[in-house]
């Protein structure tokens, strides 16, 4: 009986070494007690009953990816697409993922596919390809909601490729570039058209700076003959103001305007008509002068020497 006691020993560790168990950071065991659910073992050292106890099953709680493989998609318009989706998700609770679904991944899988054909089917081509936002927060939001009694968590749907018929492609393709050569001929129009704006704008511009010097000039040179005429006016004015502190009479202010009369020809041909009254305001001035001598300014002829004596032979040789 001694000899079986150090192996009785040697078993009782081993048993006990064998059921301590370590559980990882971010996993949970699920534990099981006579095939009931006992509890869920968080991270840490744990020690299991043997025989009536066991771990049901592991969980990971960090954030996990499921790429589905592509699978074809009928849209609205009868296009018959690849498509294939990533989905990022998390387990939130063992238990209910232990026990909610027998595969809760596959199920998973599969809700997102037919969760998919449903919301394409309701969508065009155009839509589709248009609409990936739009269709990852839909899904997002129903595999969510399907997802809770399963302890799982969606964050987060991606359609990763969106594949359609060749012959679609090449349709895509010619119109792309269609698209592409519409609005470089449209670029182009713009271009010459900016061009032919930006050079009638600097035509206006200039017209309108050569007008601008073409008034400034005559504006210059309407000034300049303005003051030329003042002062030339001025010059008369002041003339005719000195005549008149000079006490000139009317005959020789007469005789002024006559001689303004003959300068206005400047030399040339030309017809003067004198008013009758300056003329016979200058005969009668004329015949003044002659009369009384007055304005006349040549100087009177020297008397003329008495005639020399004769020498008397007589009465001077008496002498």
């Amino acid at each position: 009986m001694q000899v079986f006691l150090p192996f009785l020993a040697l078993f009782i560790v081993v048993v006990v070494l064998c059921n301590i168990k370590i559980v990882p950071q971010a996993h949970e065991y699920v534990i099981e007690f006579l095939g009931k659910y006992k509890k869920t073992w968080s991270a840490g050292l744990h020690v299991k009953i043997p025989l009536f106890e066991k771990i049901s099953k592991k969980v990971t709680l960090k954030e996990q990816v499921l790429d589905s493989p592509p699978q074809p998609v009928i849209t609205k318009d009868n296009v018959t697409m690849q498509i294939d989706t990533v989905i990022y998700y998390a387990i939130y609770d063992s238990k209910l993922f232990a026990y909610g679904a027998v595969s809760p991944i596959s199920a998973l899988a599969n809700l997102a596919a037919t969760t998919l054909r449903n919301l394409v089917g309701e969508l065009e081509l155009d839509g589709t390809l248009t609409s990936r936002d739009t269709i990852n927060a839909k899904m997002t939001t129903i595999l969510d909601e399907a997802t809770d009694k399963w302890g799982i968590k969606v964050n987060r749907v991606e359609l990763k490729n969106i594949i359609p018929p060749k012959e679609i492609q090449n349709a895509m393709e010619k119109q792309m570039k269609a698209e592409r050569e519409r609005r470089e001929t449209m670029l182009q129009a713009e271009g010459h058209k900016a061009a032919a704006i930006t050079r009638a704008e600097g035509d206006k511009q200039a017209m309108i700076l050569a007008a601008e010097g073409e008034r400034d000039a005559r504006i210059a040179r309407a000034e300049g003959e303005s003051r030329a005429i003042y002062l030339q006016k001025k010059a008369e004015a002041d003339g005719l103001e000195a005549l008149k502190k000079a006490n000139v009479d009317a005959a020789v202010l007469e005789l002024k305007k006559y001689e303004s009369l003959i300068a206005m020809s400047n030399g040339k041909a030309a017809k003067i008509i004198v008013p009758t009254d300056t003329v016979n305001m200058v005969k009668n001035n004329v015949m003044f002068a002659e009369t009384t001598g007055l304005g006349d300014n040549t100087s009177p002829a020297p008397d003329a020497p008495p005639p020399a004596k004769k020498p008397d032979p007589c009465c001077d040789d008496k002498e």
